[in-house]
């Protein structure tokens, strides 16, 4: 215990309203508890005149009924279809119609012939199109966009639906009249539409390697409890025969205000505030919750080992059980996940696994639940390991615990840096307020959340070690991930669903009084970069400086204007010093170093540009810069472990060319820029086989006789300058000139990587012409108008009204440097043979950009709203700056935007979209199982091309 102890304080406010703050909590938190049993949680945040909220419920997968699992997640994306006020033209015509589909899913899911449930299907088919004539899609969206709300979204788990909305303050009143409505009754209409995107959603899942282990890891581990028998997305079974009347049910029993809270962080007035939310909220009804038999799991006794396979490079998975998040023992299990594993810095696996290249990587983490959670190590061997040699490396490690046989600064050093990860969480208002949310969720008082940093310094090393000892015993699951063909992939067939209406043109009285409601407008503030940037010179570097007002945490930037453009082999000499030392250090000393002293380093390598920072508290910057420094000029080389990287490097580029997301990447710079890019141009097998660990030492060495500028965010520049220029070396060295790569013309390639998946991805991308800053107010109304959002035209038609994808986008992307062009992306992830009707109806948007003046001008309007409400803060208002200066900008140039969108009118956009996307020839990137292509439909698209990939990645 310390004097510095939070404890809960009870106060009332002038308005009567009882709430608790805790003692030192430099948060200010307030906790309010209404009548009818929700909870408010507010925080005062002034960096902008916005609002984070999240209304976490305290519901997941794991309350799915067993019949009908992923309800939970199909519920949450219904919360966004409205309700009998909202998306609807005629709710009591409607109703009748969805009553009528509701019926005939029970139907449907109790017949068990398969014709006769095609039949009932057909008609459930032919009901919808019906009662779409009624339903107005999206309408949700509209109104909280209209807002000038960002960040609109939810997410499902095991115990938590979260809905999340990032809000203008002066919105706050409309926010919660749209809110609670939503919360007030749930409304399934555009049901099968969105049941198949659902079904999407689980199509992607299966792709994705990491929901594979996990999935069998989880259902190892709990062999009873929800928490592995229940997935959130549901199985498919129970998705293809869904119950409206189960999903009523579950809403009615789980979506009570006792069930729920309120999170609000921002530029709030407490008092207003929460009258303000008991007005609207106050008035739903209590209810007693359903009554829950505690599942209790039986103790693992023996090792459980499982495989899996998919087409990725090999990794073993370990995991043991542990007690429930907040407990002692999950916070002992937190403890050894940071001894193994501490942000890759200095714990056990980092040093004498991933530092001495002993694997391709492993990892510790845990993971606390509210019943229960896991300690788990992930192991990826090199190509001449197996995956058993791999499991017994990371035990080697664990025994090193049990055995105490581990620094004894290490665990203070970790506790500090616990404490230097809640500060950076805790200073933003999205980041106190997911704390927030997830205290609530896990039946966590603020109180114990905020006391737990003092729990955790209170263990000793004999804690540690005697916990170890009990707990690793035979008593954990393995899962082998070995490489092969997944043969527990699921693929469906297409339905056979209708284009419902969706009605763009249409609002319901809901909306035309949100929208009738006007509020005083937020001014936008533009900022005065001259202002917020103090500048300064230390032996002839520029110094600049930016104040932080928050916390102690400082970050030094050295910003070169030196990348891979200038040196292609820039990145291999900074990969390759992580594992260097000096004469003084080894490269575990200085690992351990940086880490005691809670600095830490990081170099990011773009095309024309090197940045090597630290971060940490300031009262240790000038220590870090010291140890940097040392660790740069002093480098010494080693041939041994040079060769060592090489076979590493090559390792993990094989390694990555098993992974389906770096293929998609390689794949679509490959048909973007086609061979001759920076991406494929890398440095050969031949060449790092054939070259010396002095090649690239020396770089590093050299690397501070470049030109290059200093950037400190902090709070005392004047203590930096007295010390900072001790650091600094005359500059003697130019920049290499800059290598200069091709952006050919695009147009009427059509490049297919074949990859075994459930899915097919395919994007097009467009070269169009040489970025006009004058066009980024327009090319944001056009994203938010036609191609990216929920309410966007392209959306609404392939997933709303076709359901002809769960992803489906397309982006105009601005280029970040004058005289470069612009791209234009587009993207749709579906069922194989919905791919090319996808396709064609994309097509046949693009061809001309349809005309919604509603949905315009809600687009327009939200962007403003949204530019208004923002402010530079932080180490943005230098970053912006060097943005800017790329594209020859100076000032704040979102004041110019929003200028442009103030005067916006339809015909802008058109005239936009008519002289610099309709132009546009595009090629085309499709990835996935070749026996599923249309090959008479993609020759269409162009001359078609499988390439390799060693084509897409250049090695």
């Amino acid at each position: 215990m310390t004097d510095r102890q939070h404890k809960e304080t009870v106060h009332t406010d002038k308005n009567q309203y009882e709430y608790i703050t805790v003692t030192h909590d430099e948060n200010n938190v307030r906790i309010y508890t209404l009548k009818n049993g929700l909870k408010v949680f507010l925080a005062q945040n002034f960096d902008a005149p916005r609002i984070q909220t999240f209304i976490p419920v305290r519901t997941g997968s794991n309350n799915d009924p067993a019949d009908n699992t992923g309800l939970a997640h199909y519920l949450e994306h219904m919360m966004f279809k409205g309700t009998s006020r909202i998306g609807t033209q005629n709710w009591e015509k409607e109703k009748e119609l969805l009553d009528q589909i509701s019926a005939l899913y029970e139907a449907h899911k109790a017949e068990q012939h398969p014709e006769k449930k095609k039949e009932i299907y057909k008609k459930i088919d032919e009901v919808s199109q019906e009662a779409s004539q009624y339903a107005i899609a999206n309408e949700y969206d509209k109104a909280i966009s209209s807002l000038g709300a960002s960040g609109t979204n939810a997410h499902t788990w095991f115990d938590e639906t979260v809905y999340k909305n990032n809000i203008p303050n002066n919105e706050l009143e409309k926010w919660l009249k749209i809110e609670k409505e939503r919360f007030s009754e749930i409304v399934l209409r555009l049901f099968h539409t969105e049941l198949e995107s659902v079904y999407e959603e689980f199509n992607r899942a299966q792709d994705n390697d990491t929901r594979l282990v996990s999935s069998e890891l989880m259902d190892a581990l709990f062999p009873t409890h929800p928490n592995g028998q229940q997935t959130t997305l549901g199985r498919p079974e129970h998705l293809k025969n869904p119950s409206m009347k189960a999903i009523h049910k579950y809403f009615d029993e789980y979506y009570v205000p006792n069930n729920y809270a309120m999170v609000l962080v921002g530029d709030l007035d407490f008092d207003k505030t929460i009258q303000l939310i008991d007005h609207y909220f106050g008035t739903l009804p209590y209810k007693e919750l359903p009554k829950k038999t505690p599942i209790i799991e039986q103790p693992i006794t023996k090792v459980v080992t499982r495989t899996v396979k998919s087409p990725t490079t090999p990794r073993t998975q370990l995991a043991w059980r542990t007690e429930s998040y907040g407990t002692r023992e999950a916070m002992l299990v937190d403890v050894i996940a940071n001894i193994l594993s501490n942000r890759g810095e200095a714990g056990l696996l980092d040093l004498h696994i991933n530092q001495t290249q002993k694997m391709l990587w492993a990892q510790a983490f845990s993971v606390g639940l509210r019943q229960y959670g896991y300690f788990s190590i992930v192991a990826v061997p090199k190509e001449t390991q197996t995956l058993e040699e791999a499991k017994n490396m990371v035990l080697d490690e664990i025994e090193l615990i049990k055995k105490g046989d581990f620094p004894d600064w290490m665990l203070p050093a970790i506790i500090n840096d616990f404490k230097l990860q809640r500060m950076k969480g805790l200073e933003t208002a999205e980041g106190l307020a997911t704390t927030l949310y997830d205290s609530y969720i896990k039946g966590r008082t603020w109180e114990e959340e905020l006391n737990e940093m003092d729990e955790y310094a209170s263990f000793t090393k004999e804690d540690i070690v005697n916990f170890a000892h009990d707990f690793f015993k035979e008593n954990y699951v393995v899962i082998n991930k070995e490489k092969g063909v997944n043969d527990k992939l699921i693929r469906v067939d297409n339905p056979g669903i209708t284009p419902v209406k969706i009605n763009r043109d249409t609002q319901s009285e809901f909306l035309k009084d949100i929208l009738a409601d006007k509020t005083e407008d937020i001014k936008p503030e533009f900022i005065d970069y001259q202002k917020e940037i103090i500048t300064d010179q230390r032996n002839g570097k520029k110094l600049s400086f930016v104040k932080n007002k928050y916390n102690d945490i400082a970050q030094l930037h050295f910003i070169f204007p030196l990348g891979s453009d200038n040196d292609r082999d820039l990145g291999i000499s900074t990969q390759l010093l992580q594992y260097l030392g000096t004469d003084t250090h080894s490269p575990e000393d200085l690992k351990k170093e940086f880490f005691k002293i809670g600095i830490s380093n990081d170099f990011k390598t773009t095309n024309n540009q090197l940045i090597i920072s630290l971060s940490g508290l300031e009262e240790n910057i000038e220590k870090g810069i010291a140890l940097l420094q040392h660790w740069m000029q002093d480098v010494k080389p080693d041939q041994e472990i040079y060769n060592q990287f090489v076979g590493t490097v090559l390792e993990n580029r094989q390694a990555i060319k098993k992974d389906k997301n770096r293929i998609i990447t390689a794949l679509n710079n490959y048909t973007k820029l086609g061979s001759n890019s920076r991406f494929t141009d890398v440095i050969s097998r031949e060449e790092l086989e054939s070259s010396n660990s002095e090649v690239f030492t020396d770089r590093m060495k050299k690397l501070f006789k470049y030109p290059y500028q200093v950037f400190f965010y902090g709070k005392n520049f004047e203590n930096f300058k007295e010390y900072i220029g001790q650091y600094i070396e005359t500059e003697s060295l130019q920049i290499p000139e800059a290598k200069q790569y091709p952006e050919p013309a695009t147009g009427g390639h059509v490049n297919f990587i074949n990859y075994d998946m459930v899915q097919m991805e395919m994007s097009k991308i467009g070269k169009g012409n040489e970025v006009n800053p004058l066009h980024f107010g327009k090319i944001n109304v056009f994203n938010e108008y036609f191609g990216r959002g929920l309410s966007s035209i392209v959306f609404q038609e392939m997933r709303e009204s076709k359901s002809l994808a769960y992803s489906a986008y397309v982006s105009y992307a601005a280029n970040s440097e004058l005289k470069h062009p612009d791209y234009v992306t587009t993207y749709i992830g579906t069922q194989p043979d919905k791919l090319m009707i996808a396709v064609d109806t994309l097509n046949e948007l693009m061809n001309e950009l349809p005309e919604v003046p509603i949905q315009f001008e809600n687009a327009r309007n939200a962007a403003l709203k949204q530019i208004a409400s923002t402010r530079v803060t932080r180490n943005n208002i230098f970053f912006n700056t060097l943005r800017l200066q790329k594209l020859n900008i100076h000032h704040d140039f979102r004041k110019n935007i929003y200028e442009q969108i103030q005067s916006l009118e339809f015909e802008g956009i058109k005239q936009f979209y008519q002289t610099e996307v309709q132009s546009i020839h595009f090629n085309t990137a499709i990835i996935g199982k070749k026996e599923n292509l249309d090959m008479e439909a993609v020759n269409k698209m162009g001359t078609f091309k499988e390439v390799s990939l060693k084509d897409i990645f250049g090695h």
